[in-house]
């Protein structure tokens, strides 16, 4: 972070491009607050910009690889220069990137643009986005961190697959379930690290004990036991064994969580929030597990998003919260606001997660889930452009 730091002040041009978690955290928390409710708009009114099919596929690639990617890209352009003791990516290097991701949701929209163009456009963003990843953390020898340059080169090859779906049909669904992995993956592997890191430190700096357990023999049993859950699911979707795995990959990841005492922490919601992230992924991965072995009792899109809306939405929220709070040398202590921000969105979750078991009530708990969504990332964007617009405040 002092590395990151010492960037951030010593920039001299437009502070929203003096790190990368400025313009990323900012617009992404915006993209994603308006993609839900235009989706949902065309499920209540028919006709439209997205209407039928190519609304929901339209939702399903811009959640993925434009707010998820968005977010992903924030936070990796920030941390990687504290893995490596490079220099972060700034100025017009960093301008240029979110260009290329502005790019994409434009190319999205626009009517008539040649789709292999659109595609092209689209796709841009995170293959170069991959090859940074690569240079930095290959440049700095950063070894332990090459299974995240892994992942975001799956994600790039993900996107690819999504636009290519129409040549080949069977990659319409392997796409969307490889960029959930993704995302499983670097939660599991980096909220790994900084959820009983951060308790750790908060712990101790008020003498609060034991401790949270340190990184072992289970932990990476748990680790590996995803590792081979998400291909499964991504390969044979309705296969028996590969929902079985999930559900094992689920209760592992609830067991996990439990050892790293997050309940001690439960005065401070900028520590607890990363908990309940992390509870969202072993309660997603359990349900999307069941969906396989108990299609008649379990919804699929209730595995789905408990994974989207509750692991994903939750953790973006409490990671880009803490970075920039932190990165802008604000307080690492939530206000008022921020506070709001969470339980709108685990609000969020709880009715998007709930809608498919309530047929009756499924379409409303669907928009209250809406609305709460796009209030939680509309707030964070009020409430945190300030700090991601302006300078880093002296001292």
């Amino acid at each position: 972070m002092t590395r990151t730091a010492e960037s951030i002040r010593r920039h001299s041009g437009l502070a929203l491009f003096s790190g990368g978690f400025r313009p990323f955290f900012l617009f992404a928390a915006l993209w994603g607050a308006l993609v839900v409710p235009v989706w949902i708009a065309s499920l209540w009114f028919s006709g439209g910009l997205i209407a039928g099919a190519d609304g929901r596929a339209w939702h399903i690639h811009e959640m993925l690889f434009g707010f998820l990617a968005g977010i992903i890209a924030g936070f990796l352009l920030t941390a990687i220069p504290n893995w490596t003791g490079r220099m972060p990516v700034t100025g017009p290097r960093l301008a240029g990137l979110f260009g290329l991701w502005a790019a994409g949701r434009v190319a999205g929209l626009v009517p008539g643009l040649w789709p292999p163009l659109a595609a092209v456009i689209d796709c841009s963003f995170l293959i170069v986005f991959a090859f940074v990843v690569w240079r930095e953390v290959l440049a700095g020898r950063n070894l332990r961190n090459l299974p995240v340059c892994l992942m975001v080169t799956a994600l790039a090859l993900a996107n690819i697959a999504s636009h290519s779906s129409s040549i080949s049909p069977s990659l319409e669904g392997v796409a969307p379930r490889l960029a959930l992995a993704v995302a499983v993956g670097l939660i599991a592997l980096i909220g790994g690290r900084i959820v009983p890191s951060f308790t750790q430190n908060w712990l101790v700096a008020r003498s609060i004990g034991p401790a949270p357990k340190p990184f072992g023999g289970l932990d990476k049993a748990v680790l590996a036991v995803t590792g081979v859950a998400l291909p499964l699911w991504i390969l044979w979707p309705t296969w028996i064994p590969a929902g079985v795995a999930l559900t094992a990959a689920g209760l592992g990841h609830l067991i996990r969580l439990s050892r790293w005492r997050g309940w001690k922490a439960r005065a401070e919601p900028l520590v607890w929030i990363l908990h309940v992230g992390y509870l969202w992924l072993g309660l997603g991965l359990g349900l999307l597990g069941a969906s396989v072995y108990l299609p008649n009792h379990v919804s699929i899109t209730a595995g789905v998003h408990a994974v989207t809306a509750g692991a994903i939405g939750v953790m973006t929220l409490a990671v880009m919260t803490r970075a920039t709070r932190g990165h802008t040398g604000r307080p690492r202590e939530a206000d008022r606001a921020t506070l709001v921000i969470y339980l709108t969105v685990i609000a969020a979750a709880l009715a998007r997660v709930c809608a498919p078991f309530h047929a009756t009530h499924s379409t409303l708990l669907l928009s209250v889930s809406a609305g709460l969504w796009t209030l939680a990332f509309a707030g964070f964007a009020f409430a945190y452009a300030p700090m991601l617009l302006e300078r880093r405040p002296r001292g």
